[in-house]
């Protein structure tokens, strides 16, 4: 099994008095990259939320939002904060010291005041318990969006090596024919250019033209890579950059492969070849 860097899970869980939310998104990247975005009141969770995505997660670049909401229909006990209210009391008396007109601050005024009255807290370490619990279920299902979306990566690859090894097939048959007709249009030249040479030289020629233009080293390297290609998908696994640099290689060959050519039908194949190469690389930036 092979995963895409693209996926998406999200999850809550139910805490009584309130509602903690975990969800996790991801996009390509060279590496792992994890950013986070929650409320103070779970910052702490950053660390070992963290380090459990890394865990499962190679490569991608990864939102994780963590939010921790409290319930509408829930009763809500609502305490004064005292020592607040005490601070707020301190602030007041130096302000009427400087100004004795200044009027006092009423009961409501004191209660909107930030910090004065606030909704019970969830016990720390019961939320964290409760979170890593909640991401084991969003990581395991994100991980397997990332699979399904992998899986049909792979099915687009192997369909295109497929294309790709037919069209190395197809240079095998035309290959000699092409040759022949080029190097006797090339011989009749050459005789018009040597005219009154020895044959032996333009056969001389002959043979160091055909050494340039022999393509067997390129269309073995070419089914060989495809086989690595496939045998890679397969394995499954974290595969992105090996398939990446397979990808360079093919293209490699394919462009040799046109510059050797000696006829339109192995140019128009070549071309062919670096057009699927190229639709193939595309998808292989999106895998891990």
């Amino acid at each position: 099994m092979i995963y895409s860097m693209t996926g998406y899970a999200a999850a809550h869980r139910d805490l009584g008095d309130a509602v903690l939310h975990l969800e996790l998104k991801s996009v390509n990247s060279r590496f792992l990259d994890i950013g986070f975005r929650c409320g103070e009141e779970v910052r702490f969770l950053e660390m070992p939320l963290r380090e459990k995505i890394a865990a499962a997660v190679s490569r991608g670049k990864l939102e994780c939002r963590v939010n921790l909401l409290a319930q509408a229909t829930a009763p809500r006990e609502r305490t004064p904060n005292r020592v607040a209210i005490g601070q707020l009391a301190a602030m007041e008396r130096l302000v009427r010291e400087a100004l004795p007109g200044a009027a006092s601050l009423s009961v409501a005024e004191v209660l909107r005041w930030p910090g004065v009255l606030a909704d019970e807290a969830v016990d720390q370490e019961r939320l964290q318990g409760e979170c890593l619990a909640l991401a084991d279920v969003v990581i395991a299902d994100f991980l397997a969006s990332r699979a399904r979306e992998g899986g049909k990566l792979a099915e687009v690859l192997l369909e295109r090596m497929n294309r790709m090894r037919a069209h190395v097939a197809e240079v095998g048959p035309v290959l000699p024919r092409a040759i022949a007709d080029y190097e006797a249009r090339l011989a009749a030249k050459l005789r018009e250019v040597l005219a009154g040479q020895e044959e032996e030289r333009i056969r001389q020629e002959m043979g160091l033209f055909a050494a340039r233009i022999d393509v067997a080293e390129e269309l073995a390297r070419l089914s060989t890579h495809l086989t690595e290609v496939e045998r890679v998908i397969r394995k499954g696994g974290a595969v992105g950059k090996r398939l990446d640099f397979l990808m360079q290689e093919l293209n490699r060959e394919a462009n040799t492969l046109a510059s050797k050519s000696v006829s339109t039908e192995v140019t128009a194949i070549a071309l062919e070849l670096k057009l699927l190469i190229e639709q193939m690389r595309e998808q292989v930036q999106n895998l891990e």
